[in-house]
């Protein structure tokens, strides 16, 4: 018994420091990947493709070789069919893994910028003003910007509480800022597609997730009931004070600092706003 054992241990390949980086890089691309993929509607998909090679693999072992030469037939083209479903989180994967330090303007600009945001949404929270501002960092959002108004503006207060003033020609959609200028306003936004969202959240903030997803820049959201919500990365944190949205836009790493609220808050569960 003894020997039999040390005969199939020895039959293993010895683990290496090479062997164990390589495990160790496929298991935090693997889970990058999970973290992405976990609630969204493509997440079924890879429970058909485990089900599928669980066949494959019964199917081997039975030596059933009709199934067997079927399934391995259709192996090449599933490879290309899972690069279609999951384009948009592999996408996400490459832009997580290539992005670099954010904003990379002067420190004394940037905490102009960010005071002056902090000082719009605190005035339209207390005026009841629904608002959306998408706060660029490095991946360029150029797509969204043109769907909107071109403004190219030096931001301040004032100007960010004039865009969204109620009955303003400016005031639905979402403004985007690249770096201490207001690119555009008026911006369509795509809404986020993570099922356990959608259902719970006001057109207004699903916008404010779903422009996250497809890049690293960070939203902020105010209810027309009042609330200021933060979101990153498909991240959503909601009733957050001054300070907060502050702190977190001095950050130069917004998911890390994030808090994922519970999605049944009531504000942004019975707003049914304009759409950004």
């Amino acid at each position: 018994m003894v020997d039999a054992l040390s005969t199939w241990l020895g039959l293993l390949p010895k683990l290496t420091i090479a062997s164990v980086v390589d495990i160790l890089a496929v298991a935090f691309l693997l889970y990058q990947f999970i973290l992405i993929v976990r609630g969204r509607r493509s997440a079924p998909v890879l429970v058909g493709v485990a089900i599928l090679i669980g066949v494959y693999l019964i199917a081997a072992a039975l030596r059933l070789d009709l199934l067997r030469t079927l399934l391995a037939a259709l192996a090449p083209y599933t490879i290309f069919a899972l690069i279609v479903v999951f384009q948009s989180e592999l996408r996400r994967i490459l832009a997580r893994l290539g992005r670099r330090r954010a904003f990379g303007s002067n420190p004394v600009e940037r905490r102009e910028r960010n005071e002056d945001i902090v000082l719009a949404v605190t005035q339209l929270s207390l005026q009841k003003t629904g608002a959306l501002l998408v706060v660029e960092r490095n991946i360029g959002l150029r797509t969204f910007i043109e769907s909107g108004v071109a403004v190219d503006a030096r931001l301040s207060r004032d100007l960010v509480v004039c865009i969204f003033h109620k009955g303003g020609q400016l005031h639905d959609g979402a403004i985007i800022v690249q770096g201490d200028r207001i690119a555009a306003a008026a911006c369509f936004l795509p809404l986020t597609t993570n099922p356990e969202l959608s259902s719970q959240f006001g057109t207004r903030h699903r916008a404010a997730i779903g422009i996250t997803e497809e890049a690293d820049c960070l939203s902020i959201v105010v209810s027309e009931y009042g609330p200021i919500s933060l979101a990153a990365y498909g991240v959503i944190e909601q009733d957050v004070k001054a300070e907060r949205v502050r702190e977190v836009l001095n950050s130069r790493h917004p998911s890390r600092e994030l808090r994922a609220s519970d999605v049944t808050t009531r504000a942004t569960r019975s707003e049914t706003v304009e759409a950004p």
